[in-house]
């Protein structure tokens, strides 16, 4: 009986790893679409899937231009409702366990002048801030204004 033993006090040891790894905020399938007229702004997207406990996104920053600002776009109403608009966010609810993407068409990150350097096929970095624990940095692929999205 003692060799079932071993393997399986190993295993109580490792398990508890496997739990605190998969409960870890993560971001990932992060992207810059550069814009098509050099003076306008690109935008960025990623997903965001929330750890073990509740957190708030409440910032962007895209060291590879002058500002960085979170958006939402929407619908119209009324006569117009088959136009979208957009508008800023200040933060983002991320919940536990639950994910979040920010997407064409939805939440994104508007990216204001994008140094001439960063070209289309590049890797630059995007830090995003939550409340109460330390900032995560991801690298995005940068894509041209006619590139398809990538596909997660």
């Amino acid at each position: 009986m003692r060799p079932i033993l071993a393997p399986l006090a190993a295993l109580t040891l490792i398990l508890p790893g496997c739990q605190q790894q998969a409960s870890e905020l993560e971001v990932k399938d992060a992207w810059v679409k550069l814009p098509a007229v050099s003076e306008n702004p690109g935008a960025a997207y990623f997903t965001i899937t929330g750890g073990g406990e509740d957190t708030t996104l409440v910032g962007v920053a895209a060291p590879f231009a002058v500002r960085a600002e979170m958006h939402e776009s929407m619908k119209m109403d009324g006569q117009m409702a088959n136009m979208m608009t957009m508008k800023p966010i200040a933060e983002v609810q991320i919940p536990a366990g639950e994910t979040v993407t920010f997407a064409p068409g939805g939440k994104h990150v508007m990216v204001y002048d994008i140094a001439p350097e960063v070209k289309s096929g590049d890797t630059v970095p995007l830090r995003l801030s939550f409340a109460g624990r330390d900032p995560i940095e991801v690298q995005a692929k940068v894509l041209a204004a006619g590139d398809p999205a990538p596909q997660p």
